[in-house]
């Protein structure tokens, strides 16, 4: 979500009405969130000058690990140069701490695609947005979970209850720090999720959802008590239940 708002807010620096606009002093502390966008919180060190040259080797964009050549323009400008230094910058300050660690196995391929374009600076912004949106995509729609053996099966279903909630076993990367709560496409990710885990013993699809509509679903190590809500429903692995327990 912060990485994509980013780009964003790149895209329109990139296509701004005053011209292509650079952040001069490009630092996570100069952005905030608000209502899950990514807002930039002071502009005074943003410029709509672009470098002059005579030839391509003024063109030389400088990083303290990298530098990348550009081209002269027949106008006697860096071709891009602000567009290419603010989309180094988001690499290095956000996307190479931020992508790689919390996609789902299936979509990390596709964004170490967008990190290594950018960290070569191969992508533009308008092909970084366009990424990133393919994987928003596939992600919302459910479609990289294509050809996975059915898995819910495996599991039997209590309608009308849910579980107390409580202190359970963590997880990478769960939304709440007492145990281990995932967003998920559907309950059979959740099935397929709660199968990868040798803690896990039942899950519960939430009703809460997260910034792109996916549901929420918490899983557990054990079955707790059961209380009545008609809009629930708990999974517990057949492997875990018996008759004397349910």
């Amino acid at each position: 979500q912060i990485c994509l708002s980013l780009v964003k807010l790149l895209f329109y620096l990139a296509h701004s009405p005053l011209g292509s606009i650079v952040l001069l002093d490009f630092q996570p502390r100069q952005f905030v969130m608000v209502d899950g966008n990514l807002k930039v919180t002071d502009m005074d060190d943003a410029s709509t000058e672009e470098l002059s040259c005579k030839e391509d080797n003024d063109c030389t964009l400088d990083f303290p690990t990298k530098s990348f050549p550009l081209k002269c323009s027949a106008v006697g400008k860096c071709e891009g140069i602000n567009e290419k230094k603010n989309l180094f910058n988001a690499y290095r300050y956000f996307f190479t701490y931020l992508l790689p660690h919390s996609a789902p196995p299936a979509l990390r391929p596709f964004l170490t695609d967008i990190l290594n374009a950018t960290g070569d600076l191969r992508y533009g912004i308008n092909e970084t947005l366009k990424a990133f949106e393919k994987v928003l995509h596939l992600y919302k729609s459910g479609l990289y979970l294509q050809k996975r053996p059915l898995l819910l099966k495996d599991y039997i279903s209590l309608k009308g209850f849910r579980t107390v909630e409580g202190e359970d076993y963590k997880c990478w990367p769960s939304y709440s720090h007492l145990g281990c709560l995932l967003s998920v496409h559907s309950a059979e990710e959740a099935a397929a999720i709660c199968n990868s885990q040798a803690q896990c013993q039942s899950f519960i699809v939430t009703q809460r959802r997260t910034w792109t509509g996916r549901p929420l679903a918490s899983f557990q190590s054990s079955l707790t008590d059961l209380i009545p809500d008609a809009n629930s429903v708990v999974y517990i692995k057949r492997s875990a239940s018996s008759g004397e327990r349910l």
